[in-house]
């Protein structure tokens, strides 16, 4: 057997470099690049085997240096979502708080169900050094190291304690990369003295290896029960997720809905499946839902949810779908399962044009009605964003046509993806990028970067709040230092605005939720904090332009889309009409709160356990 001696790093950075995706004959680099921070646990090991392997953008396996190591996963987030999955990027750390920084974005991307590959350094397997710098000693045993975070994290965890187990972990770590129902974060946890280590390894494991994405199809008996059911309903109702989008079931999607005439509502992640004129497209459902859609759901005898899981804020806390039955098209049976529904676990696109309904269609009055609530929905939100005053419906509406065909709104937390979910007018399947899966603080920026990396064709514009901004902007400087031009529009606001609304509703007071100086009696209730955002982005190499008012935003931000480099717009929302919330969230009230404590158990009265 022909071998080539090299160390772990240096047999793990050529392995990488020869992974591609496949799917519908098309193939990609399956890891895209490597972000990385250096320290002692894998500067001698993985970052010396890229400066040898050689890491420019030329290169196989290019190298990123990014500011943060949580925001480099929100990163590699951001561009394989672009991707539909099939590609992504690898994180690499030093070991301690380098890698335990990683946890919040492993967490993002297992519970969105995004690939991405974490490598962070790892304590010495020999124990010849002990105990190491920002090593965790663990009386109960020596085998514990902060990595042991991930595990419950990550899809696939392993760690690499001699040579011999590299290929089998590489294999493994691959394989659920490339699974539609498995993928998430994959941690291969690298002892720095396992990284140095020198191997003969065999020169098969550095071939070009294609990993063939699946297109699972339905079980015959189950799509047959489905069609069943579909055909007996008068009044069915589709709930897009975010499975249409990385199946790129969407027009296969519009079919069916076109033929059967039944309305269309979509999840955060499903946003885009339907184009927003059409006349079966309710728009957003759920807690952040348009009131068109919500309706529909609430009237609907059967449910039809094509890859979505049915989160918390889909189902209003599962009181928005009353006694309807379910059909669930999933890639993953967990969620297929949900609701005790009648299970199709396959891909989206596939298993779409396996339901042949014949002629069947839904009730003419049923399909009439929804487009009516629809229209009205529309005429709603135009009166919104008609306003003078720089309201936050007021501001995307301006977004949203300055954006227009090829751009892409990114966001994640606050109240924004609420009114976004609602507002925003989606031109393309790729148009809206906001993470609400986890709804992590901090993601903007850098999951802009990723979708920047990922579609250099596109005009990236990245929303932000004051909050958030705080939490995670140091990707600025990313952008800045690879050319790659964001929109950046931070929305200042003083807080946590969604927080402070929801604080107030359930008795607390709004506590904690404004940037304001203490004041004479001790509270946090003076002046709002002398905190210049704008600065800051400046500082971080930005071009920087301030808006006050409708039309000075529009101005800032076709200046900013003319722009070549990354550009931030500032901008200071007032108080304003908001699109109205028409559905149900469940937050526990204190029932020591009499009012609002009843009002929270009617609610409760309503939920549907769904067996």
């Amino acid at each position: 057997m022909k071998t080539v001696r090299l160390t772990v790093a240096q047999a793990l950075v050529r392995f990488l470099a020869e992974q591609w995706s496949e799917r519908d004959g098309i193939e990609q680099r399956l890891i895209a690049g490597c972000f990385g921070i250096f320290g002692h646990g894998n500067v001698a090991g993985i970052g010396q085997a890229l400066a040898e392997r050689g890491a420019g953008l030329g290169d196989p396996l290019p190298y990123y240096l990014a500011r943060n190591e949580q925001a480099m996963v929100h990163t590699a987030v951001g561009y394989a979502k672009t991707r539909n999955r099939l590609s992504t990027y690898a994180c690499t750390t030093s070991i301690g708080p380098g890698a335990t920084n990683m946890v919040t974005g492993a967490a993002l991307a297992t519970i969105n169900r995004i690939p991405v590959l974490l490598l962070p350094g790892d304590i010495f397997a020999t124990r010849a050094a002990g105990a190491v710098l920002q090593e965790l000693e663990d009386p109960r045993s020596y085998d514990v190291s902060v990595n042991d975070c991930l595990r419950p994290v990550s899809r696939f965890f392993d760690r690499i304690n001699r040579p011999e187990q590299l290929p089998s972990a590489l294999m493994a770590a691959m394989r659920v990369l490339t699974d539609p129902a498995e993928t998430g974060a994959v941690t291969l946890a690298l002892p720095q003295d396992v990284q140095a280590e020198a191997h003969d390894w065999p020169v098969e494991l550095f071939e070009r290896r294609v990993w063939h994405v699946a297109r699972p199809i339905p079980d015959a008996a189950a799509v047959e029960r489905a069609v069943e059911v579909i055909k007996s309903s008068r009044r069915p109702l589709i709930v897009a997720g975010g499975g249409v989008i990385y199946s790129e079931a969407w027009g296969e999607l519009t079919a069916f809905a076109e033929e059967h005439g039944v309305p269309v509502g979509e999840t955060q992640a499903g946003k885009g499946a339907l184009p927003d004129e059409h006349p079966c497209a309710l728009g957003a459902i759920g807690h952040t839902g348009t009131a068109a859609a919500n309706t529909i759901a609430r009237e609907a005898d059967l449910v039809i949810g094509v890859g979505t899981r049915y989160t918390d804020f889909t189902t209003a806390s599962r009181t928005l779908f009353g006694d309807a039955r379910f059909v669930n098209l999933n890639v993953t049976a967990f969620d297929a399962a949900k609701h005790a529904g009648v299970m199709l676990v396959g891909d989206a696109r596939e298993a779409l044009a396996l339901l042949d309904l014949g002629g069947w269609r839904a009730d003419p009055s049923w399909t009439v009605r929804a487009t009516g609530l629809s229209r009205d929905w529309r005429s709603r939100v135009a009166e919104l964003q008609a306003g003078e005053a720089l309201t936050q419906p007021v501001m995307l509406g301006v977004l949203n046509e300055v954006a227009g065909t090829d751009g892409v709104v990114v966001n994640a937390a606050g109240s924004m993806p609420g009114d976004l979910h609602k507002l925003w007018r989606a031109s393309d399947p790729k148009a809206y990028h906001v993470e609400y899966g986890y709804s992590c603080m901090g993601y903007e920026i850098a999951g802009g970067l990723g979708v920047k990396l990922a579609a250099p064709e596109r005009e990236v514009f990245v929303l932000v709040g004051d909050g958030s901004y705080l939490m995670m902007a140091q990707e600025i400087a990313t952008a800045v230092q690879e050319g790659l031009k964001l929109v950046v529009v931070i929305v200042d606001n003083h807080g946590f605005a969604s927080i402070g609304g929801l604080s107030e509703s359930v008795g607390a007071r709004r506590l904690g939720t404004s940037y304001r100086m203490r004041s004479t009696d001790g509270h946090l209730e003076g002046a709002y904090l002398p905190v210049d955002l704008a600065a800051n982005a400046a500082s971080l190499g930005a071009d920087v332009l301030r808006a006050t008012d409708p039309e000075s935003f529009r101005v800032a931000l076709l200046k900013a889309r003319d722009a070549k480099t990354t550009t931030v717009v500032h901008v200071e929302t007032v108080p304003g009409p908001t699109p109205e919330t028409t559905a149900w969230w469940d937050v526990p009230i204190a029932e020591t709160s009499t009012t609002l404590r009843e009002t929270y158990e009617d609610h409760k009265r309503s939920q549907h356990p769904y067996l």
